[in-house]
């Protein structure tokens, strides 16, 4: 079988799943070599990179799956009749990109760092599926610890968390893959802008006060 034929069946395979699909179970069907899975899969890849074509190839932790380009996202939703305006607001964004940098993280901390509650941007996200729990921290209360998913690496388009970028560019550049909205509640909020990943520190500027949460105990 040539490097073309296995591209047509891995594309095959890939629509009719619909899900993403292992590397492992790939070879374990096909009865193929990983390497030449791979290249036929490059060779998928590099053609729906090509602008007349409407899906990609998303890769995430050695597996794979068909998806629509992110700029048709509008139209899907139109078609399928839902809302034109479902992507993530400046305050979910802004918890999300906390999440990603800092994960596991608790609702506490990302309360202390935004200086505001968050407790409806985490569920938004939650709802969307970019992040999940993931156990409780060891501490009173014993809250709940939060992380990115799969989802959310599909969403951004990285293979894993090691292609995520610095965190400026994390949430500014790529704000759009969710259509983000200005809702009136965001548009009071600051945007944070730590000088790295690593430290996210507290907006000392910011004229709104924190909400007072607790974290959900057993």
């Amino acid at each position: 079988m040539d490097s073309d034929d296995l591209a047509g069946m891995l594309e095959g395979i890939l629509f009719g799943a619909g899900d993403a699909v292992s590397m492992n179970s790939l070879t374990k069907v096909l009865q193929v070599p990983t390497a030449d899975i791979r290249f036929a899969l490059e060779i998928l890849k590099q053609d729906y990179r090509s602008k007349a074509r409407g899906i990609r190839l998303v890769e995430v932790k050695d597996t794979y799956q068909l998806s629509t380009k992110p700029e048709l996202h509008d139209h899907i939703r139109q078609i399928m009749g839902q809302e034109q305006k479902n992507g993530l607001s400046r305050a979910a964004m802004e918890t999300l990109a906390i999440v990603a940098y800092r994960q596991p993280i608790t609702r506490q901390v990302i309360d202390d760092i935004r200086g505001v509650a968050s407790s409806k941007a985490l569920q938004r996200l939650l709802d969307q599926q970019l992040i999940c729990e993931c156990g409780r921290l060891e501490a009173p209360g014993r809250p709940f610890l939060y992380k990115t998913t799969n989802e959310f690496l599909k969403a951004m388009g990285f293979k894993d968390l090691k292609e995520m970028p610095d965190y400026e560019s994390f949430s500014e550049g790529q704000q759009q893959v969710f259509n983000l909205e200005e809702s009136e509640d965001s548009q009071a909020e600051t945007e944070i802008r730590p000088d790295s990943a690593s430290e996210l520190v507290d907006d000392s500027d910011r004229t709104e006060t924190q909400t007072p949460s607790q974290e959900d105990s057993p």
